[in-house]
C-alpha cells in the first residue's frame, strides 16, 4: 500500500503520519502484535524516519502500539487486564457523554442515532462481525458528538482501541451484539426523552456488561487490574 502526502507544515506532518497509521491499524492492516518496519512505512509515506519515530511515540502513547528494545515498534496485543482497565475509563466517559447528549443534542442527531440502531440490527441479523464493529465505533462516536463536551476528545483514542481493535479478539457474538443492540437502543430512548439520569445509568450499565463478559475470561486469580 502506497501513500504519499504534501505536507505543509513539521506538526501537520506529524499529526498526518499519526492518523494515517492510526487508520492501519483500525482497519486492520497493521493486525495486533505486527511489526511495523519503519524504513517501508517511510517509503511508502515518502518521509523521512524522524517524524516516524516522533508519529510512533504518539501512537505509543495511544496504547496502540509498544516499542520494546530489540523487537523494535509493534501493534500492541490483546492484553485483556489492560483491556478491562481501558473499560472501566470507558464506563464513566461514556456516562458523561450520554448524560450530556441528553441534555444538548439536536432533533436531527437523536434522530440520526435512532436510524444507527436500525442499521445495526440488520447487521446483527445477517451477522457481519466487521460491520458490527464498524457501526457500534460510529454509535458512539456520535452520542460523543452529540454530548458538546470538549473534554471528551480523549475517549475518541480509547473507544476505537477498545471497540474496535482489541475487544473484538475476545469472542464477539452475535448473541452479545444482538444484545448490545437493544441497550443502544435504550440509551437513545432515554437521549430522545431528555432523561440525562438514565441516559448515563444505561450507558455505564452497557460498558460494564462488556466488561464483566470479558472479565470472566481471566485466568482464575488475576483481579484484571495487575500492571
Amino acid at each position: 500500500m502506497s501513500q504519499t502526502f504534501e505536507w505543509r507544515s513539521q506538526s501537520r506532518l506529524l499529526d498526518e503520519v499519526a492518523q494515517a497509521l492510526r487508520e492501519r491499524i483500525y482497519a486492520g492492516v497493521y493486525a495486533p502484535g505486527a511489526t511495523l518496519r519503519q524504513e517501508r512505512i517511510a517509503a511508502e509515506f515518502g518521509i523521512s524516519r524522524t517524524p516516524l519515530r516522533e508519529a510512533l511515540r504518539v501512537l505509543e502513547r495511544d496504547g496502540l502500539v509498544v516499542n520494546k528494545p530489540g523487537s523494535g515498534v509493534r501493534v500492541a496485543t490483546a492484553d485483556l487486564p489492560k483491556l478491562l482497565d481501558a473499560y472501566a475509563v470507558r464506563e464513566a466517559m461514556d456516562g458523561v457523554a450520554a448524560r450530556n447528549a441528553a441534555e444538548r443534542a439536536t432533533a436531527s442527531e437523536i434522530k440520526a442515532l435512532a436510524k444507527q440502531i436500525d442499521q445495526q440490527q440488520k447487521v446483527v441479523e445477517r451477522w457481519d462481525p466487521g460491520a458490527y464493529t464498524q457501526s457500534n465505533v460510529v454509535f458512539h462516536e456520535a452520542i460523543v458528538s452529540a454530548s458538546r463536551n470538549a473534554s471528551l476528545a480523549s475517549l475518541g483514542p480509547l473507544l476505537r482501541m477498545t471497540s474496535q481493535v482489541f475487544a473484538p479478539a475476545f469472542s464477539l457474538s452475535s448473541e452479545r451484539a444482538s444484545t448490545a443492540v437493544a441497550e443502544h437502543r435504550l440509551i437513545v430512548e432515554a437521549i430522545s426523552a431528555r432523561d440525562p439520569d438514565q441516559a448515563e445509568k444505561l450507558a455505564r450499565a452497557h460498558i460494564h456488561a462488556t466488561a464483566m463478559r470479558l472479565k470472566t475470561l481471566l485466568p482464575q486469580g488475576e483481579t484484571g487490574n495487575e500492571a
